[in-house]
């Protein structure tokens, strides 16, 4: 089973060769950080908790919320659908998100016929800069492997069936460039505003592990 991050509600497609910078490969960097808090803490100079609380607003509220504008404005403006598609890496500056970790960027966009699904297969590549911290689950080595080899039966962990003549296309990030899922535009949302369009998109829809909400959820 893959290992769940909290909030998280629910692959044979493109792989490729490339080089990767591990500069997510934070192991060590983990040991170090956790001996510091420890001293911190008995110390009595920081809370765990508040830490907690801290690291779960950035990992599914602040950074998700950037591509969720990202996917409503690409909803709601066809032209700047057509630059997402061209130049995501400058569609998306526009916006105001961009640095380290989100320098170079892809959008893919679902269709009726085919689903995208983004992983890194050798570190955990991820753009910070749009979808905030990367979940646990997306770094583990049993979804970095098995999003390549079997994306059906990952989608299904996930709470995700789809149409058996689906085809999912797996997008495999690199250190040079990262992706963002363009879930599909739930039906019933015509006339929506991209604020309210936005609150349809989770980080996870824009991983390709669930769907965009629909529109009742809003």
């Amino acid at each position: 089973m893959l290992p769940r991050d909290p909030g998280q509600t629910n692959l044979a497609g493109m792989s490729h060769d490339h080089h990767h910078d591990h500069d997510n490969d934070l192991d060590p960097m983990a040991a170090r950080v956790r001996a510091l808090e420890t001293i911190l803490t008995e110390k009595g100079l920081i809370d765990p908790a508040a830490i907690d609380a801290i690291v779960e607003t950035y990992e599914t509220k602040v950074g998700p919320r950037n591509g969720a504008r990202v996917v409503a404005k690409a909803w709601a403006d066809a032209d700047y659908a057509d630059w997402l598609r061209r130049d995501a890496t400058a569609a998306i500056a526009s916006l105001g998100f961009s640095g380290r970790q989100g320098e170079h960027m892809q959008a893919v966009f679902n269709t009726p016929d085919t689903h995208n699904l983004v992983v890194c297969t050798l570190c955990s590549c991820y753009p910070w800069s749009v979808l905030g911290l990367p979940p646990v689950w997306y770094k583990a080595p049993p979804y970095r492997s098995r999003a390549v080899i079997d994306p059906r039966g990952v989608l299904e962990e996930f709470g995700l069936t789809l149409p058996p003549d689906t085809k999912i296309r797996v997008w495999d990030s690199t250190a040079e460039l990262r992706y963002l899922v363009v879930p599909m535009r739930p039906e019933g949302t015509e006339g929506w505003d991209e604020t309210r369009l936005a609150e349809l998109v989770s980080r996870d829809s824009m991983i390709g592990t669930a769907l965009a909400r629909q529109a009742e959820a809003a």
